[in-house]
Formats: C-alpha cells, sequence, structure tokens
C-alpha cells in the first residue's frame, strides 16, 4: 500500500502494527502463530473441520453456523489435527458455555468425531453428506482411472508392435472424434454431474463411454442413487430402508472401492443418519474455509504483482538509458 500511495512502505507497516492497530495489547499474541480461540462466538450449531492454509500445513476450524460466514463466525483456529491439542484448547471454554452445543457437523475422520464427543458432551454428530458422497466419487473415478491406464498400456504395445513392424500406428476413432484414451480422460467430468446436467457433447460421450465400459455406468449409477437418497428422503426411517437398499447394491456390484464405502458407512451410520434430522452440512465450513484462501491469494497476487511491475520499471530505466 506504501507502494501505490507514494510513502514508505515499511514505516507504514510499522505505523499501523504500533499505534493505529491493538496488535500490540492483543491478548491472544502470545498463541497466535498456533492456535485462535473467541469464546464469545460459540453458538449452538456448529461445524468443524480442517484446511490447509499454505505449504500443505493443516489447521482445524471450529466455525459457528448461525453467523453464515461473516463476523463471529471463528470460534477456534488450531494449527494442526492431533485430537488432544484441539481438546485442551476448546477447554479453555467453561463446560457450562460448552454443554450448549447441540449439534456439530463434521467428516469421518475419528480425530474429529473424538474432539467433538470430548469437547461438546451434549452435540449430536452429524456426518457431512457431501463427504460420503466425494467418497463414492472417488471410486467411481478409480474405476475410470484403472481402464485409463490399459487403455494407455494398450496404446503403447499397439505403437512398439507397429514399430517393429516398420509400420505407423493409428488409434482407432470413435463416433464422437476422441480415441479410447481420450474418451476415458475426457469422461471424468461428466462423471461429476447427474445426467440432466450434461451438455450436449458430453451426453453423447457418456453413450460412447457406458457402452465400451458397462462397469463405469454401473458405478456412475450407484453414485446418483446415493445422491437421490441424500435429496429426496426426509426422515431417519426411510433414509435407514433406502442405504441398506443402496449397500445391497453395491454388494451385488462387487466394487472393491464400493464396498470399502459400505463397511465405512456402516460404521459410521448413526451419524450419517442424523444428518435427515436437520439436514445440516458442513457447506458453511467449507465457504467459510474458501474465504480465507482467497484472501490469502489476494495478498501473494499484490506482492507478486508489485515485485513485476518493480522488476519491469527497473528494466525499462535500463533500456532507456542504454
Amino acid at each position: 500500500m506504501g507502494f501505490f500511495y507514494g510513502v514508505n512502505g515499511k514505516k507504514l507497516q510499522r505505523q499501523y502494527k504500533d499505534h493505529l492497530s491493538d496488535f500490540k495489547s492483543w491478548d491472544q499474541k502470545a498463541h497466535a502463530k498456533d492456535w485462535l480461540l473467541y469464546p464469545e462466538n460459540l453458538g449452538s450449531y456448529l461445524s468443524l473441520d480442517e484446511t490447509a492454509f499454505c505449504n500443505g500445513e493443516l489447521y482445524t476450524i471450529l466455525t459457528n453456523k448461525d453467523a453464515k460466514g461473516k463476523k463471529g463466525s471463528i470460534v477456534a483456529i488450531v494449527k494442526g489435527t492431533k485430537a488432544e491439542t484441539v481438546i485442551k484448547i476448546l477447554h479453555e471454554i467453561p463446560l457450562k458455555q460448552r454443554n450448549k452445543v447441540k449439534e456439530v457437523t463434521l467428516d469421518m475422520a475419528g480425530n474429529m468425531g473424538l474432539i467433538v464427543k470430548k469437547s461438546f458432551p451434549n452435540a449430536c454428530l452429524v456426518i457431512d453428506r457431501f463427504h460420503v458422497q466425494k467418497l463414492a466419487l472417488d471410486a467411481l473415478q478409480e474405476i475410470r482411472i484403472k481402464h485409463r491406464w490399459e487403455a494407455i498400456d494398450f496404446e503403447n504395445d499397439a505403437i512398439e508392435d507397429a514399430r517393429s513392424k516398420s509400420l505407423k500406428y493409428t488409434p482407432e476413432i470413435l463416433p464422437n472424434g476422441d480415441t479410447l484414451k481420450q474418451l476415458l480422460a475426457r469422461g471424468r467430468y461428466l462423471l461429476y454431474k447427474p445426467s440432466n446436467k450434461w451438455t450436449e457433447n458430453q451426453a453423447k460421450r457418456s453413450v460412447i463411454l457406458f457402452k465400451h465400459y458397462p462397469d463405469i455406468e454401473k458405478a456412475y449409477k450407484l453414485c446418483q442413487n446415493l445422491s437421490w437418497i441424500f435429496n429426496n428422503t426426509q426422515d431417519k426411517t426411510s433414509a435407514l430402508t433406502r442405504l441398506a437398499k443402496w449397500d445391497e447394491k453395491v454388494r451385488q456390484a462387487a466394487f472393491k472401492s464400493f464396498n470399502t464405502i459400505s463397511r465405512t458407512m456402516s460404521v459410521h451410520y448413526q451419524n450419517i443418519l442424523n444428518y435427515f434430522d436437520n439436514r445440516s452440512t458442513n457447506a458453511s465450513a467449507e465457504a467459510f474455509n474458501a474465504k480465507i484462501k482467497a484472501f490469502r491469494a489476494q495478498f501473494i497476487g499484490v506482492r507478486e504483482f508489485i515485485q513485476n511491475f518493480v522488476f519491469l520499471k527497473n528494466n525499462f530505466k535500463i533500456h532507456r538509458l542504454k
């Protein structure tokens, strides 16, 4: 800012830090690098999540849903994901206040569940539905990637065989203009979306993809069926029945990766079913994490812009002197 306003940037920063702001008297200054705690922001409905801000360093973030990502959202930010560390810091909040927490949304990580159970004894744990659906989508993409590697190996073998016979290899071109390898690479995006949101090209590609790889179509339908259950089920009883039927379909499909998801869901089924009480998700926490990352990115962008501007300015001066 000092650079743009024609003042000494370092002096401006020092003046703001030492005099204009309350940084010197900030009561959390001593431990701000490791954790921040705002007990006054604690509410009845919370989200617990982890995110990486810089260099892959993970932080555990507890936010208040009622604040909707605005002022008063942060309850705690703790460096790292160790349950005992986070629990110790959250216990700085009086138990009477922590007992007022009614619900916490989280993922299926064991450390997250332990943090909630030890810190908020009266809270209902709700597994975020989007984490469950992401597991299913990851399993689907794993099947696609397996076929893609097989297609790459097949093409490499065909190229080597053609060379050994002094011939030129020409891959088969499918009706939509893709090769088999390209079909599997480009098919990635349509598998994330329901069929009614496909573009015309994606719809054509899906027909070819599913014709060549029926197992991808079967896995895609399992993912869409799971999404339909979360979108259209209103109560726990119906959800339990539908998820049990989905589990049976997974067993019949005999996909190893989907069986792993099924077992994971059976371990956490009670907390997954809790979603159907209030349909609470971790979306607010994800949105808040995105805001923090965007905030950091803005400063990184400004710094890089200034560096590039200074570089060009200096080089322009040198050019003029020459």
